[in-house]
């Protein structure tokens, strides 16, 4: 991850704005007027694109994983037989992040774009900061290369 700094015309911001996203993976764009008023300074953090190998597709991550059932059943077990005020450890949060995601899929399979999108990408989130803060790329094909990664390191 990098920071990148650019000052160009006002009228050329866009642009340039344009120009930095399409090569990059990046974050919120920052702007600022230059000292003397007549430039705008951009900022913003950002990063190499992956490559397609880095991100398996849902269907390359899920495919040696437990039914959603099972995975269900172990997050409930899980938080029961944990006690109050317990650190849950990044298993879970894994765990929960890629069922959620899931769970997403299978409304977003049928069109639907809802609450359950927006909750995987919560629990994706949280996973990605507790790893890695301030890395950016797309929170919920992470959480897909985790679990895939964790499926082959537990076999």
């Amino acid at each position: 991850m990098f920071e990148i700094r650019a000052i160009c015309d006002p009228d050329d911001t866009d642009r340039v704005t344009t120009a930095l996203t399409s090569a990059f993976t990046t974050g919120d764009v920052r702007t600022y007027p230059t000292r003397d008023g007549r430039r705008t300074r951009l900022y913003l953090t950002a990063d190499h694109r992956p490559t397609p190998q880095d991100w398996p597709t849902p269907e390359q991550a899920y495919a040696n994983a437990p039914s959603i059932n099972s995975e269900i059943g172990w997050t409930a077990r899980f938080l029961a037989e944990a006690g109050c005020f317990t650190e849950l450890g990044r298993e879970f949060y894994l765990r929960k992040a890629a069922l959620l995601d899931r769970i997403a899929l299978l409304g977003e399979s049928d069109g639907f774009h809802g609450e359950d999108g927006e909750t995987a990408l919560a629990a994706a989130l949280y996973l990605l900061d507790m790893d890695q803060p301030g890395v950016i790329c797309d929170p919920r094909a992470y959480v897909r290369q985790q679990y895939a990664r964790s499926l082959t390191n537990d076999q």
